[in-house]
C-alpha cells in the first residue's frame, strides 16, 4: 500500500501498490515546485527578442507575438487539463504536458527565417504543454492541503514564477555562445525531462482525505462556500466572473513588463544585454516570491484584501515609472509589479477553491485560463505595439496605470456565494435569529 504522511507524520492509505515507496505530502509539493518552475521558464522569452530581430530581420512585434500565442494557448488549453485530470488522472496529464512544451520548445530551434514555424511550435505546442500542465500541481495539492490552502497554492504556483529566474541567465549566456536557436533546443530537452519527472509524484489523497486532528478556524469558514460545486454550478455565480475579472487585470499589469522586461532595461536603464538578462532573472524572482508573500497575506487576511492591495500598490508604481532612468529603482519597481503578478496566481486557485470547494477546482480553475488567455495575449501585443509606433513606453504605462485604478473597486464587492445559507443553520451564541432569504429560480435549481 503506498502511503502519505500529514503534517502531524500520520500514516494514510493512498493508493494500491506494493512496489512503490512511502511518500510525504511535502514530497508531492516539491515536485509541484518542480514541474512549475520548467514551465514557468517561458517567462524568459523576453531574453530571445533582441537576438532573433537582429538574426532574421524580424519585427519586435513579431517576435513578441511568439509570448503572446504561448501563453494564449495556454489559457485555452487549461480547461482542457482540467477535465482531463478527472478522467485519466493528475499524473498522465503531466506527462503528457512535459512533451508538449519541452517538444515544442525544442521543435522552435528549427524555426530559422520560418516565422510560422516558430508560432507553431513554441507557441501552440508549447502553450497545450504550459496550460495542461499548469493545472496538475495546482489541483493536487489544493487536496493534499486543505489546512494551508493559500500558502500551498503559493508555493506551488511559484515555481510557475521563478522558473525564468533560472532559465533567463542561463539562455543569455547561452546565446552568447551558441546561439538563439540552439538555446531553444538545448532547453526544450531539459524542461521535457524535468516535467515528466516531476509528473511521476503527482497523486490524488484518498476521497474526504484531510490532515489529523485539523479543523477550520473561523476566518477560514468565513471566506469559503458551504458545499462542492461543479464546474457547471460555478460558472452560473457571479463569483467565478468576478475572480476571472481580478485575475484578468492584474494580468495586463504584469505581463506587459515581463513580456518587455529585457528591452525595457537596456533601453530605460541602459545597461547590457547580458545584465538585462539578469535582471529578468532577478524580477523573475520577484514572481516566484510574491505568489508566496501575497497567498500568506491572503490566509491572515482574505483573498479579497491581498487583490486590492496589490492593485493599488501596481497602480501607484505604473503612474511614475516613466520617471525612473536609474537601472537600480528600475529593477526595485519591476521586481514589486512581478511581486503582485505572481501574486494573483498564488490567490486564485485558493479563491476558487475557497468559493466553490476544493473537489473540482482542476477544471473550475482550468477554465478561469480561458478568458484569462485574452489578456495575458492580448496585453502583450498591445504594449509592444505602443512601443514601436510612439517610440515610448509612456503612453502603455499609463493606460495600465488607469485601468488598475478604476478596478480596485472589484475586490470590496465579491463575497462568497450563498452564504447566508451558512448563516441560517449555524447556532449563534448571542441568540440573534436570520431571517430566511428566499431563493432565486438560478438557486433553486443548484
Amino acid at each position: 500500500m503506498l502511503t502519505a504522511v500529514n503534517a502531524n507524520d500520520r500514516m494514510i492509505g493512498l493508493m494500491p501498490s506494493a512496489n512503490l515507496p512511502s511518500i510525504n505530502r511535502w514530497w508531492i509539493a516539491v515536485a509541484g515546485f518542480c514541474m512549475q518552475m520548467a514551465l514557468g521558464a517561458g517567462y524568459a522569452w523576453s531574453v530571445f527578442r533582441i537576438p532573433l530581430v537582429k538574426e532574421f530581420g524580424w519585427s519586435i512585434s513579431q517576435v513578441s507575438s511568439t509570448f503572446s500565442i504561448t501563453w494564449m494557448f495556454l489559457g485555452l488549453s487549461g480547461v482542457m487539463g482540467g477535465l482531463l485530470l478527472t478522467r485519466i488522472g493528475p499524473r498522465i496529464v503531466g506527462i503528457a504536458a512535459g512533451l508538449m512544451w519541452g517538444g515544442g520548445v525544442f521543435l522552435a530551434s528549427f524555426s530559422a527565417y520560418k516565422l510560422w514555424w516558430l508560432y507553431l511550435t513554441h507557441g501552440v505546442m508549447g502553450g497545450i504543454g504550459l496550460g495542461m500542465g499548469f493545472v496538475v500541481p495546482v489541483a493536487v495539492l489544493v487536496k493534499w492541503f486543505p489546512d494551508r490552502r493559500g500558502l500551498i497554492m503559493g508555493i506551488s504556483v511559484a515555481g510557475f514564477g521563478a522558473g525564468a529566474l533560472v532559465a533567463a541567465p542561463i539562455a543569455g549566456r547561452l546565446i552568447q555562445s551558441v546561439g538563439a536557436l540552439p538555446t531553444l533546443m538545448y532547453l526544450g530537452v531539459a524542461y521535457g525531462v524535468i516535467v515528466v519527472c516531476s509528473a511521476l509524484f503527482m497523486q490524488n489523497p484518498p476521497e474526504g482525505w484531510k490532515p489529523a486532528g485539523w479543523t477550520p478556524t473561523a476566518a477560514q469558514v468565513s471566506q469559503r462556500c458551504d458545499r462542492d460545486y461543479t464546474l457547471r454550478e460555478a460558472l452560473r455565480t457571479w463569483q467565478w466572473w468576478a475572480i476571472c475579472a481580478l485575475l484578468c487585470i492584474n494580468t495586463v499589469a504584469g505581463i506587459s513588463i515581463v513580456s518587455q522586461a529585457a528591452p525595457m532595461f537596456q533601453e530605460l536603464g541602459k545597461v547590457s544585454a547580458v545584465t538585462a538578462a539578469t535582471f529578468v532573472g532577478i524580477i523573475s524572482l520577484g514572481n516566484g516570491v510574491g505568489r508566496v508573500f501575497w497567498a500568506w497575506i491572503s490566509d491572515v487576511t482574505s483573498r479579497k484584501t491581498a487583490f486590492f492591495a496589490m492593485y493599488l500598490l501596481q497602480a501607484l508604481i505604473f503612474w511614475n515609472f516613466h520617471s525612473i532612468s536609474s537601472p537600480t529603482v528600475l529593477l526595485v519597481a519591476s521586481f514589486v509589479i512581478l511581486c503582485c503578478y505572481g501574486g494573483a496566481y498564488g490567490i486564485t486557485p485558493a479563491f476558487a477553491a475557497d468559493y466553490f470547494g476544493p473537489r473540482h477546482t482542476g477544471p473550475i480553475f482550468g477554465l478561469m485560463l480561458l478568458p484569462w488567455a485574452f489578456p495575458a495575449a492580448f496585453g502583450p501585443l498591445l504594449f509592444a505595439y505602443l512601443r514601436q509606433s510612439t517610440g515610448g513606453y509612456n503612453q502603455a504605462l499609463y493606460l495600465i496605470a488607469a485601468v488598475l485604478t478604476v478596478a480596485m473597486i472589484l475586490p470590496t464587492l465579491i463575497s462568497p456565494p450563498h452564504k447566508h445559507r451558512v448563516a441560517e443553520e449555524t447556532p449563534v451564541a448571542t441568540g440573534v435569529r436570520f431571517d430566511p432569504v428566499p431563493e432565486t429560480d438560478s438557486e433553486a435549481q443548484v
